[in-house]
C-alpha cells in the first residue's frame, strides 16, 4: 500500500534498535504483566465455560456496556493503533483517511445487520443464512468465507506483532521476528482453546480501556508540548516532513494519478462496507442477551472508537512533528512503529527514564491489541468451522455439543498455525493496508449474502453460493495479481514481478461483483424460495421474537 521506499540503511535500523533495548528490562516486565494478567482472566473464564452458548457466545451473558467495551477491543487493532499513526506520519491528510472509512463503516453495521443479526442467528453468521436456503452448501461456503476473511485479518496483526516486539526488544535477525510471530500464534491458540468467547471478551475489554488510556496519555503529552495549539502541531509536522503545505493536503498518496483514484475509492468502499461483513465483529453480538443490548453496545462502541480515531490524528501529526520521516521509516519501512517512537521521544528521547517508561507502556498497550483481536479472529473462524462446516455439513447435525467444542479447539489450533506461517511471511507490509485487503474480501463475499438474506424475499440457494464465492474468488484472485503481492519494493515478494490489477485494493470491482452474482443466482436458478421461511425470518430479525 505505501508508495514510500525508505531510503534508511541498517546502521539507524540498528541505532533505533539499540536507542530501545536499552530499556529492554522494563518493556519485557510490562509485556510479562500484561501476558500473566490475561492468562489469568482466560483460565478464569474456561472454568465457567460449560456449554456449546458458553464457548461461542459467552453465555449471552454481556450487558450493552460490557460488549460496546469488547467490540471496540475488537475493532481497534494493531492497525489502527500502529498502520493509522503511522500512514498519517508519512502522508498527512492521505494517511487520515483511513480513520475516516474504519469510523463511517459502523454506520452500516449498526443501521443494516446489528439488530437483525443479533435475532435470526444462534453463534454464526452461518445461522443467519441457512435458515432458509438449503443447510449444507450455504454453510460450507459461510464457513470457508469466514475462515480466509479471519485469516487475512489475522495476517496484519501477525505483521504488527512481529514489527512491534522486534523494535522493543532490539531484535534485528529475520529468524527472531518469526519467533515473536510464532509466540504470538501460540499465546493466542491458549487464550481460545482455553477460554472461548467469555475468556476473549474479557482479554478484550481490558484491552480496550488499557489502549484508550495509553492513547490518551500520548495525545495529552503531544498536545501540550504544543500548547495545546492544534495549529502549532500541524505546521510543526508540515515543515518537519519536508513535505510543507502539501502535507496537510490530499495528494501525498492518492490522487496524484488516475490509478492512485481509482485506487482510494477501492479502499473507501472497501473500509465502509467491509465493517458489517467481519465475522469476527458479526459474532461478537450474539454475546448480548437481546437486540437491544447489541443496538446498546453498537452506540457505545461508536463512541470509544470515535474517540479513538480522533486521537489517531493527534499522534499520527505528533509522530511526524517529532521525528523526520527517515527516522519513521528506519526502524519500519511502512510506518508501523511512527506510535512507539513518538512516545520515545515525548517522553524525553531514548535516554531519559520517561521516554522508557512511555515507550514500554505504550508498545505493551499495542502488543495487548493484538493480542485480543488475534483472539477474536481465531474465535470466529474456528467456530465457523466447528458449528457450521464441522456439526452440521460433515455431521449432518448429529454432533454432540462436546464434540462440536472440541472440534472448534482443534480448528484454533490448526488456524493458529497457518496464520504463524503466513505472518511470518507479511512482516514488512503496512498494517493498515493489509487490513483494507480483508475489508474488501469481507464486503465482496459476506455482506452482499448477509443483506440479501435478510431483506430480499426472492433470494435463494444458488444466489447465497454464487455471491459467497463470487466475491471470495474475485477479491482474493484480485489481490494475489495486485502491487500488493508482487512488483513494487513494498509488495510482499518484491523481487519478482506478476502483477497485471494495478489498484492495491479489489473493493471497486469484487464489491459490486458480489452483489450482482447474488442477484443473478438468484434470478437464474430454478428453485423457489421458501416465503413461509422468510415471513418467519422477517418477523424474528425486526422484533426478536423466538430468537435464542
Amino acid at each position: 500500500m505505501s508508495q514510500h521506499v525508505s531510503l534508511a540503511g541498517p546502521s539507524e535500523v540498528l541505532a533505533a534498535s539499540s536507542e530501545v533495548s536499552e530499556h529492554q528490562p522494563l518493556i519485557l516486565v510490562l509485556f510479562g504483566l500484561f501476558v500473566l494478567a490475561t492468562l489469568f482472566i482466560t483460565v478464569w473464564a474456561g472454568r465457567q465455560t460449560k456449554d456449546a452458548a458458553d464457548f461461542y457466545a459467552g453465555g449471552r451473558q454481556f450487558t450493552g456496556f460490557q460488549n460496546g467495551l469488547a467490540i471496540s477491543g475488537d475493532y481497534m487493532s494493531a492497525a489502527s493503533f500502529l498502520g493509522i499513526a503511522g500512514a498519517i506520519s508519512l502522508f498527512g491528510y492521505d494517511g487520515f483517511l483511513y480513520s475516516i472509512g474504519f469510523l463511517v463503516a459502523w454506520l452500516v453495521a449498526l443501521l443494516l445487520v446489528a439488530e437483525p443479526l443479533r435475532n435470526s442467528g444462534r453463534f454464526t453468521m452461518g445461522d443467519v443464512l441457512a435458515y432458509r436456503m438449503r443447510q449444507r452448501p450455504v454453510r460450507t461456503a459461510a464457513g470457508a468465507s469466514t475462515i480466509v476473511v479471519s485469516i487475512f485479518y489475522l495476517l496484519a496483526q501477525m505483521a504488527g506483532a512481529g514489527v512491534l516486539v522486534a523494535l522493543l526488544l532490539g531484535i534485528t535477525t529475520d529468524a527472531g521476528k518469526i519467533g515473536v510471530v510464532a509466540l504470538v500464534g501460540v499465546l493466542m491458540i491458549v487464550y481460545v482453546t482455553i477460554g472461548g468467547m467469555k475468556g476473549t471478551t474479557w482479554v478484550q475489554m481490558v484491552k480496550a480501556v488499557l489502549l484508550i488510556g495509553g492513547t490518551v496519555l500520548i495525545t495529552f503529552l503531544i498536545l501540550l508540548k504544543f500548547g495545546f495549539n492544534i495549529s502549532d502541531l500541524l505546521g510543526a509536522a508540515a515543515e518537519n516532513s519536508g513535505q510543507g503545505a502539501a502535507f496537510l493536503e490530499p495528494g501525498l498518496k492518492y490522487g496524484a494519478t488516475a490509478t492512485s483514484k481509482l485506487d482510494f475509492i477501492s479502499l473507501g468502499i472497501a473500509l465502509v462496507l467491509g465493517t458489517a461483513g467481519l465475522p469476527h465483529i458479526l459474532i461478537r453480538f450474539y454475546t448480548v442477551p437481546t437486540a437491544k443490548a447489541a443496538r446498546k453496545s453498537v452506540n457505545w462502541a461508536i463512541g470509544i472508537i470515535g474517540a479513538f480515531y480522533l486521537m489517531t490524528i493527534v499522534l499520527g501529526f505528533g509522530a511526524a512533528a517529532l521525528l523526520s520521516p527517515d527516522e519513521i521509516t528506519a526502524s519500519n519501512k511502512a510506518g508501523n512503529t511512527a506510535a512507539p517512537l513518538a512516545a520515545l521521544e515525548i517522553g524525553g528521547g531514548g535516554e531519559s527514564a520517561g521516554g522508557a517508561i512511555l515507550l514500554a507502556v505504550i508498545s505493551a498497550v499495542a502488543f495487548a491489541t493484538i493480542l485480543a483481536v488475534v483472539a477474536g479472529l481465531t474465535l470466529a473462524s474456528s467456530s465457523s468451522f466447528a458449528h457450521d462446516i464441522y456439526a452440521n455439513v460433515i455431521r449432518r447435525g448429529q454432533a454432540t455439543e462436546k464434540e462440536e467444542v472440541r472440534a472448534a479447539r482443534w480448528a484454533t489450533v490448526f488456524i493458529g498455525i497457518v496464520s504463524i506461517a503466513l505472518g511470518a511471511l507479511a512482516r514488512d507490509l503496512n498494517v493498515a493496508g493489509l487490513v483494507a485487503l480483508a475489508f474488501a474480501v469481507a464486503a465482496s463475499a459476506n455482506l452482499p449474502t448477509i443483506l440479501y438474506s435478510l431483506f430480499w424475499k426472492r433470494f435463494t440457494t444458488q444466489g447465497a453460493l454464487w455471491s459467497i464465492y463470487g466475491g471470495l474468488t474475485s477479491s482474493v484472485l484480485l489481490v494475489l495479481f495486485s502491487p500488493v503481492v508482487s512488483g513494487k519494493p513494498t509488495s510482499m515478494f518484491p523481487d519478482v514481478d506478476f502483477h497485471w490489477f494495478p489498484l492495491a485494493n479489489p473493493g471497486i470491482i469484487s464489491i459490486p461483483l458480489g452483489f450482482l452474482l447474488g442477484w443473478l443466482g438468484t434470478v437464474l436458478s430454478k428453485e423457489e424460495p421458501d416465503q413461509g421461511k422468510y415471513a418467519e425470518l422477517e418477523v424474528r430479525s425486526l422484533t426478536g421474537t423466538g430468537a435464542h
